[in-house]
């Protein structure tokens, strides 16, 4: 099955519609209202997408509900595995249609898009290995007479994925990858503010053999579809990547019937620079550790935390790397920051830069919105580097998701790691320096799910990640991921 989006050329007069696709089929929401999602670079409008709602979300997880004690519980691991690797070559194949598509809706630069390929084939083909390695244990056991125990790990059902805005193409697959591993099924509502990846995925599984019902898109909004997803007595499992607010609501909405829940949420990540560190190394990577994807990054290290010896010099120096980045339409190749996503997001990242600046902050960098030129009919804001900043102000204390570093100063080796901590989240944080010993103890001293050391950001298919703290609990990628969607059923057998 193949329904291309065919957007890239759109106006708003021929913009095309976009259905939910539930049972393996494209359908209009039962109340049959839509929404727009529109280019935030330009404000060209993409498309019209249903929006699902309750009622569409109570005929999904039925759907997901009959796939999973259906035709999809009779796939072996070798079927499931050959569907995974049929939907990583379909990925491929249409890899620049889905990286257009994430940069239309969502405003990332093509080049840091096209990046992402590796990262998105990998994770695919790392659940498609899953699938054969899923395999329970024999126990001894010390019952009289002759017993034999033993484990069988077995999916968890109908599993509730919602998906954030900031990475369309890769946050899908990261959800898809351990529901098809372990033959769960799943109802998907991605963000509403980028739902059209997520959509054209749902159509590449249906291409790649996967049945009707295993995976049903329902884009709507939070407090609808959302809600009533996080909610649903049928759902086994919500996998939540968003905002800590929000992940605490699905926790109470899990109460409902004690789903299991696996949350990953905001961030304020320190990257703790020494003075010991290549300081060319570390301005252009902690730069980037800040600005790349326009400071939509959950694990972002938006708090710089600087060596006083090197303060002024490392504040002066990324805030030259800073003014020197291109800001554009993600469509430009030569583009290096995009828009952010929604004019909601724009004035949610100028207004704490005014607070920052309220609370005694000085911009070494940036400060303001673009709308010269080309950039007048979008959502552009300058890559900001704040100085002077204290840890017990709210730029350094609240996520802002957008181009905005905050450069606070430390002494010793103590006060950098109190610092680090002194946060409600603990998601990603990141070490410059060039002693090892200074290393191991940051990385082992940072309360957070992930340390970076002399690089920031990256992200492995066999390595965990997840949060600590108000960052939340769970982990994605890794064998630990692939374990969050499995039950473990023991089984003791008396032979006569």
């Amino acid at each position: 099955m193949t329904m291309s989006l065919s957007i890239a050329a759109a106006e708003p007069a021929d913009a095309p519609t976009k259905q939910l696709i539930i049972d393996g089929k494209r359908v209009d929401a039962q109340a049959g209202r839509t929404f727009e999602t529109r280019n935030p670079a330009t404000g060209e409008l993409l498309a019209n997408v249903a929006e699902g709602d309750a009622a569409d979300i109570e005929i999904a997880v039925a759907a997901a509900r009959r796939a999973f004690e259906g035709p999809w519980s009779r796939f072996t691991p070798f079927q499931r595995q050959e569907c995974l690797l049929k939907f990583a070559d379909l990925v491929d194949k249409h890899f620049e249609e889905l990286t257009r598509t994430d940069v239309l809706d969502m405003g990332a630069p093509i080049t840091f898009a096209r990046a992402r390929k590796t990262r998105a084939l990998g994770m695919i083909r790392f659940y498609a290995g899953m699938c054969t390695t899923i395999h329970g244990e024999t126990l001894p056991n010390s019952f009289p007479g002759e017993v034999f125990s033993y484990t069988l790990k077995e999916p968890i059902g109908v599993v509730g994925a919602i998906t954030p805005w900031n990475a369309p193409l890769t946050s899908t697959i990261w959800k898809l990858g351990p529901v098809l591993a372990t033959g769960c099924t799943m109802v998907l509502k991605p963000a509403e503010d980028a739902p059209l990846t997520a959509l054209r995925l749902g159509e590449l599984l249906l291409e790649a053999g996967v049945p009707a019902g295993v995976v049903n898109v329902v884009p709507g909004f939070g407090h609808t579809a959302g809600a009533a997803l996080a909610a649903h007595m049928d759902v086994d499992k919500i996998a939540f990547t968003g905002s800590d607010v929000t992940g605490r609501k699905i926790i109470e909405a899990s109460k409902s019937n004690i789903k299991r829940v696996t949350l990953e949420l905001g961030g304020k990540s320190p990257d703790v620079i020494f003075a010991d560190c290549d300081m060319e190394a570390a301005v252009a990577g902690a730069g980037m550790g800040v600005f790349a994807n326009t400071g939509q990054i959950c694990c972002a290290g938006t708090r710089l935390l600087i060596e006083r010896p090197i303060y002024e010099e490392f504040v002066a120096r990324v805030s030259t790397y800073a003014k020197s980045l291109k800001v554009g339409d993600g469509m430009d190749p030569a583009t290096q920051i995009g828009p952010v996503v929604n004019a909601k997001q724009l004035d949610r990242v100028t207004d704490y830069i005014g607070i920052g600046l309220g609370e005694g902050a000085v911009a070494a960098a940036g400060g303001a919105r673009l709308t010269e030129g080309k950039l007048k009919d979008g959502f552009f804001v300058e890559p900001t580097v704040l100085s002077g900043v204290h840890n017990d102000m709210r730029v350094a204390q609240e996520e802002i998701f957008g181009p905005v570093a905050s450069a606070i100063p430390f002494d010793t080796i103590e006060e950098a790691a109190r610092i680090s901590n002194a946060t409600p989240f603990g998601l990603g944080g990141g070490v410059w320096t060039q002693n090892v010993g200074t290393a191991h103890r940051m990385a082992k001293a940072i309360r957070s799910g992930t340390v970076w050391v002399n690089t920031y950001g990256g992200l492995d298919p066999v390595v965990p990640f997840g949060g600590y703290k108000a960052s939340g609990y769970g982990r994605e990628s890794g064998l630990h991921h692939v374990d969050e969607y499995l039950q473990t059923k023991s089984v003791v057998l008396k032979l006569g």
